[in-house]
């Protein structure tokens, strides 16, 4: 047997008193307690008679919490409540949890939204108040100031048996595609819905069921500016429609979508003449490049095609800006016969955003390369669903459709629960406040600590040398300092 020298005399007990597993699960129920999200909720949901009637409302807070933390189904959501008895005494059993999410049918979710766009607005409001104001996004150095960047996608969550509602997806797995919609600015998931997995991806009535609803959670000034982004799931004439009817006098909304390419559309991209084509930019603002065949440095490209093809029956003054790269090894299989005789692969990207005015306060925002990187910069978006699908979402734990719905609301109010402590106690962290939900909760989430009583005080105390202590109790001093509501 080889000798080891670290656990000499070594001992292991399990004997510990008012130790804490997941402390960090002080600073999601304290955010939740100061933007008033449980009382909000407490009122969705129906109330039930007797004195040991557990409000079904609350019991979504506990449940939220324990999302953030990486629980993936009810019963582990229980388990983790044991952590924290000795902060919160009363945990809300696996039985209390499914028969919150049962309840939640229609109505009560309608309610619960409506809920959550309440909580919203007052989270938006401290927002503005923190130092540096709302987080505005910035596109090629340009900062989209006093724009609201909304995404839409879709995700597709595999599962082995015959759930609810499972079906054969088009990329050939098996489960469910929701679709969801993402505020850019706060990285806040206002809106998902479970679809079957054989939904088609461009179904014209769930991309206007899901506009409506993140819509509806956006607490937007009386005078908005919102910008719409979508992938190719947006090419039809009815979402393309639908997005140019949001404007109204009193908001704006511009958007930037996916277009499919058919052989007449390869016929407009072959008419611009080669010095038509200009250089596209990365995010940063630099001219993107990459390293061509011959070893030398080929920039990616973007041209005009509007007024190169009819584009009569679509919105009034839409634009089409073509893309081209040099195809990677992995794509040339995929590859058009145009495509391989000019060596090029290319992508047309549609929008409403005017070339002269461009987006208002957004200087040089009409150009056809700064739309390309406004349309570009979508896939971010991708980074937000990997994030909530690892916060509840991967995993539905139901073969009912109605609670694995129920369950899909609880994971988005875990991520608003996550995206709201980021952005009011973590603001100054970056390495925080962007994190990864593993990353998070190893710094911050699942520290352990241990609690004491002295004086009618109680204090949770940290390991001194851990690297985020001071991030952890800063973000609790900020926690308190939030305005309490009532």
């Amino acid at each position: 047997m080889q000798a080891t020298e670290w656990d000499h005399r070594l001992a292991v007990r399990a004997d510990g008193k008012n130790l804490i597993g997941h402390a960090g699960v002080v600073l999601l129920r304290k955010a939740a307690d100061r933007v008033g999200l449980a009382t909000a909720l407490s009122a969705a949901p129906p109330k039930g008679p007797g004195p040991g009637w557990r409000d079904r409302g609350m019991a979504l807070v506990p449940l939220a919490c324990a999302i953030a933390l990486g629980a993936t189904n009810i019963l582990e959501a229980e388990q983790l409540q044991y952590h924290w008895r000795a902060l919160f005494p009363r945990p809300v059993s696996d039985s209390t949890l499914r028969r919150a999410l049962e309840a939640t049918d229609g109505s009560v979710a309608a309610r619960i939204e409506r809920a959550r766009a309440v909580i919203r607005r007052v989270v938006w409001t401290l927002l503005a108040l923190r130092p540096g104001g709302f987080p505005w996004i910035a596109v090629c150095g340009r900062k989209l100031t006093g724009w609201y960047v909304l995404d839409l996608d879709a995700t597709i969550i595999t599962c082995t048996s015959a759930k609810e509602g499972a079906a054969g997806t088009f990329k050939g797995s098996f489960g469910h595609m929701p679709l969801g919609a993402w505020v850019a600015n706060t990285r806040e998931c206002v809106a998902m819905l479970l679809r079957p997995g054989n939904a088609p991806p461009n179904d014209v009535a769930d991309h206007k069921s899901v506009l409506a609803s993140a819509f509806r959670q956006l607490p937007l000034p009386l005078w908005s500016k919102v910008l719409v982004r979508i992938d190719g799931a947006a090419f039809s004439h009815e979402v393309l429609d639908h997005l140019q009817s949001l404007s109204t006098s009193r908001r704006r909304v511009r958007w930037v979508t996916g277009w499919a390419i058919n052989a007449s559309y390869e016929q407009a991209i072959a008419l611009p003449p080669e010095k038509v084509w200009t250089a596209a930019l990365r995010q940063e603002g630099e001219v993107h490049e990459i390293k061509g065949p011959d070893g030398g440095m080929v920039s990616y490209q973007v041209a005009e095609l509007t007024g190169l093809r009819d584009l009569t029956g679509w919105p009034t003054r839409m634009r089409l800006i073509a893309r081209r790269v040099k195809p990677s090894r992995r794509d040339l299989k995929k590859l058009t016969a145009f495509e391989e005789r000019t060596g090029w692969r290319y992508q047309i990207v549609a929008t409403n955003i005017p070339a002269h005015q461009g987006l208002s306060g957004v200087p040089g925002s009409g150009q056809m390369w700064f739309v390309d990187a406004l349309y570009r910069d979508h896939a971010e978006v991708e980074d937000r669903v990997e994030a909530i699908k690892r916060l509840g979402l991967g995993l539905l734990p139901s073969k009912s459709w109605q609670l694995n719905a129920a369950w899909v609301l609880a994971a988005t109010i875990a991520a608003d629960l996550d995206a709201w402590t980021r952005l009011l106690l973590l603001h100054d962290e970056p390495e925080l406040a962007a994190a990864e939900p593993e990353t998070i909760r190893m710094k911050l989430y699942h520290l352990p600590a241990r609690l004491t009583s002295h004086a009618r005080r109680r204090t949770l105390h940290l390991d001194l040398t851990w690297p985020w202590a001071t991030a952890f109790t800063t973000a609790w001093q900020r926690a308190h300092q939030l305005p309490a509501l009532t």
